[in-house]
Order: structure tokens, then sequence, then C-alpha cells
């Protein structure tokens, strides 16, 4: 063990191998983070749920740092809320039972393309008579828009998109047929064309109130077409939840299966050669049968009628790894062990069987099969993408395959949403390069042959 860690202390001597370090420490450090700021609970909680949970956030939306390397600024998500105090609320008695509120909700437009939903959230205290609520839009340049009206529910939702009155008044001033409301609010009459007006605007909500307990809050939402480090996908969710939970997944997955794989396949090549006879000929026909099997089809047959726990998974991809050809490549170096002086010694000081195996020859194994453990992880976490864009992934977590399966699905990158395939994607390349020159360097370090080179 202490030769061992001696030639661990030999990276140093290799930059790829720093490099591949450092990139193979952060994996493991957001693997181990993650799960501690953000449960597993919440992460499916919040991957799982619905409108109401990314109700403000808006769809198919690029990550902000799209507008560091474009000329054209896109809009980013604006969000006021009148229960965080936004809107500079007023209040006024009209009558004995009639109150009026008025919230002003003001923003400063500096992009060069237009929001592509307005959307207005209500959430309504009444016993009898609903509230009633006047929308008025101020533009940079003076002009008074009639947005609507809108008698607001307990829960309910105003979309600037779907009034018909005011897209017949924004074609009137606009002059273009079935302009959006999107469009028609930020539009510069001046300029011809639907061109954005950029500027100060103001939302003014005047809100009837016809009891004496009513009241209501409201949330003014203009989407982005950027949000967030990761962006958004159909269904408003933040890609960051599957980023980062598909990081721990993917590296539980590759180290336990890559070192469960490889100290089973260890330790039976071990037993067979030295116990011999009937017992390592049948691990060697058992290997020889099992290579001809595909596993990917038989992992393709599990998820299709059975189930698709990515635990499953796991088992089965661990149990059709174990008897693989590296058993024979093993149990050629085991041969050559047992004939050492070293382990005569042992037999005749009178060590068991168990001891000569697990302390004698596998130990002597171990330093040339770390290497192979390090390279293996990649395999295995491009395995589980792999089943994940074939539909076969869990369908309760969220992981980077589940990203790409779902941009596939959505037709991401035929509608210029290529983040959401590339962000997954570039996480896996990582992976495998950072594995692959921590694998390289210890191979080297090693292998007494590769070191001569």
């Amino acid at each position: 063990m202490t030769s061992i860690l001696l030639n661990f202390k030999k990276l140093r001597q290799y930059p790829s191998a720093i490099i591949g370090l450092v990139i193979v420490g952060l994996l493991i450090l957001i693997a181990i983070l993650t799960p501690i700021f953000l449960p597993y609970s919440e992460a499916t909680r919040l991957w799982r749920g619905g409108e109401d949970i990314w109700a403000e956030y808006p769809r198919n939306a690029w990550p902000v740092w799209r507008n560091w390397f474009s000329d054209t600024k896109l809009p980013e998500t604006i969000v006021f809320k009148s229960a965080e105090g936004d809107g500079n609320p007023t209040f006024e008695d009209l009558s004995e039972e009639t109150h009026e509120a008025i919230y002003v909700y003001e923003f400063d437009y500096q992009y060069d393309e237009f929001p592509p939903e307005l959307i207005l959230f209500f959430d309504a205290t009444y016993n009898v008579k609903q509230p009633h609520v006047e929308i008025l839009w101020y533009t940079p340049d003076g002009r008074e828009i009639r947005a609507g009206e809108f008698s607001p529910s307990a829960s309910s939702s105003f979309r600037f998109a779907q009034d018909d009155r005011l897209q017949r008044r924004l074609e009137r001033s606009t002059g273009i047929e079935d302009v959006p409301a999107e469009k028609g609010l930020f539009d510069d009459p001046e300029q011809e064309g639907l061109q954005v007006l950029k500027g100060t605007y103001q939302l003014r909500l005047s809100v009837l109130l016809f009891e004496p307990d009513s009241e209501v809050e409201t949330t003014f939402v203009s989407y982005g077409l950027v949000h967030g480090l990761a962006g958004t996908d159909h269904r408003r969710r933040d890609l960051s939840v599957a980023l980062l939970w598909g990081t721990p997944i993917a590296m539980s997955f590759g180290l336990i299966a890559a070192l469960g794989t490889t100290m089973a396949s260890l330790g039976i090549a071990a037993v067979g050669v030295w116990y011999g006879g009937w017992l390592d000929a049948l691990i060697q026909r058992i290997t020889e049968v099992n290579n001809i099997i595909p596993l990917l089809p038989i992992l393709i047959m599990v998820g299709t009628l059975y189930s698709r726990s990515i635990w499953l998974m796991l088992g089965l991809v661990i149990a059709f790894s174990i008897f693989g050809l590296s058993i024979k490549t093993y149990r050629a170096t085991f041969l050559q062990i047992r004939e050492l002086a070293y382990i005569d010694a042992a037999r005749a000081y009178g060590a068991s069987d168990m001891r000569i195996i697990f302390q004698y020859m596998i130990p002597r194994l171990l330093p040339l099969v770390i290497p192979g453990i390090v390279s293996l992880v990649p395999s295995f976490v491009f395995l589980e993408a792999a089943l994940a864009i074939l539909g076969l992934g869990d369908p309760i977590l969220p992981t980077w395959g589940k990203l790409i399966s779902d941009a596939r699905s959505q037709g991401a990158l035929f509608n210029g949403f290529y983040y959401w395939v590339l962000e997954p994607a570039a996480l896996m390349m990582f992976c495998g390069v950072g594995f692959a020159m921590v694998g390289f360097a210890l191979d080297r370090i090693f292998n007494p042959r590769l070191q001569e080179l």
C-alpha cells in the first residue's frame, strides 16, 4: 500500500495528470455538495413539477452567458411581486365597501429583441364579489395603452397575448395585422416594421376591491430569451437542476460500476487460479459464454418489460461485466504469481487459502489494475447516458442523459436550442477527458514497461 501511495505522488510529474485531477476533483466536489444543498426530494420535486413551480421561468431560454458572446442583447426575465413590496402600492377608499389599490411596475428595457411572453398572475381573496383590475401600459415616448381588464379569481392569470381587444388596439396603432401583444407593446411607432423601443416602461394596475376584507396580490413577469446559467427547457425547468444532479448520479454509477466489476473480476480470477481444476474451468466457460451475450439489448429488454431503475441497471451492468475478458488477462498474470517464491513461503508457514489469495496474490496485481479502474469510469458514465437517450433512463432522476433525451424528443437542435444538448455533452466530455488523463498517467507510473518509454 505504501508503494501505491508513493506512485500516486509521482502524478505531479505529469501536467496532463494535474489537469485531469483538477477536472475529476471538481466533478467529485459537485457530486458531494449537490445532495447537501439540493436534496434528492427537492430535486425530484422541482424536476417533476409542473407550471405552478416554474411559472416565472421562460420557456426554452438560452443561458445568460449567450449575451456575453453576441452583439444582440437578448432580454432577461423581469419579475415584480406585490407580495414582496414591488409596485409602490397606494390605497384609496372610494366608498364604505369599495377600495382601490394601485400598483405601478416600472422597468428599464434596453434589449434588442422583444420578450416572448407577458403574464400577470393574481392571487385574490374575496367572499362573493370578485375584484376588478384595469391594466394600463405606458411606453417611453409617453403613450398610454389600455392593455385590458380582468376579474381575477382566487388563483388566475392574465396573458397579454390572449386578449383579443388588446390585439385589435395594437393592430390599429402599429398598422400590422395579427401583431403579437409582446411585440406591439414594445414597438417603436417611429420606425418601419416592428422595432424595439428602448427606455423606461410602466405597467399600472388599478385594482377595485368590493369587500372590506378583499385583497389582491399581483405578480408581473416579462419573460426573457435568456435565463440562468444553464437555460430552461420546454417545460420552463431550470436545466441547472439536471446538470447538478446528473453529476453525483454519473460519478456514483461510473465509480461503483468500474470498481465493482474490476475487483469482482480480480477476485474470481484469483480464486479460479488458486483452486484450479473444475472451478477454474467453470469460470472460463462462464466468461466465454458471457462475452457472446450482448449487454445493451438485455438492458433494453429489462428497461422495457420490467423496470428502468438506475440501480437495477447498475446491478445488471456489474453482473454482466464481472465475467468479461479481463478475467482471462488476470488469470494469465495470477498463474505466474502463483509460482513465485513468496507464495510458496506463505503456504509453507501455514497461511490459509483466502489469506494467500486476498493478501498476497491480489495486492500484487492491484497496482496494474488501478489505471484500468480509473479509465473505465467514463465508459460506464456514457453507458448510463446512452440508456437515457434511448428512453431507458430512470424516469424520476434528472441526469445528463435524460437532458439529451428530452432535447432530442423536443427537436432542440432543429429549433436552435443547442445549449440543451451541448451542456450535458460538455460535462460528459470533461468527465471522459479528466479520467482518461489521470488513467494514462497512472498507467505510465504503475506499468514498468511504459516507464522506460
